[in-house]
């Protein structure tokens, strides 16, 4: 049955399941009961879910970084900060560019993330040895300044 393979082995299933739909979409009858319909369904929302997590998870790495350019007072790491935003506003690009529609959520992410941003940084930065003695809670940011590449 094609869902116990879905839970034995979900890369083959998910090659036989597109191979499937592809000859469907060629126009060839095939036995419908060999697809499975109600894990297609699940998979192509997790695809969604998926790139929603991974914007988010960029978002806050951004964050974590612009934070720390902020409030520390340390020369040495922050070309690497730098680094890390330039690394991942690129990859957000690349993901936006194939998904969108997640643009439009980038306000909320950044309103959802920013206090584990600053819980981070601040964790963060007291494992380099740094104390921060900035209040961090007015500290915000925009969608540009988050996703400006450069």
């Amino acid at each position: 049955m094609m869902s116990d393979l879905y839970d034995d082995d979900i890369v083959l299933w998910s090659e036989r399941q597109a191979a499937l739909l592809r000859r469907r979409a060629a126009g060839e009858l095939i036995n419908e009961a060999e697809l499975d319909w109600p894990n297609l369904a699940e998979e192509i929302e997790s695809l969604g879910k998926r790139d929603a997590r991974e914007l988010a998870s960029r978002i806050t790495t951004i964050l974590i970084h612009l934070i720390k350019l902020e409030v520390s007072t340390a020369t040495e790491p922050r070309a690497g900060w730098r680094n890390t935003i330039l690394t991942q506003q690129t990859d957000i690009e690349l993901l936006l560019k194939d998904a969108p529609s997640l643009r439009r959520t980038v306000p909320a992410v950044i309103a959802d993330q920013l206090d584990i941003a600053k819980k981070r940084a601040l964790v963060e930065l007291a494992g380099e040895g740094e104390q921060i003695l900035v209040d961090l809670s007015p500290l915000t940011f925009t969608p540009e300044e988050v996703l400006t590449i450069g």
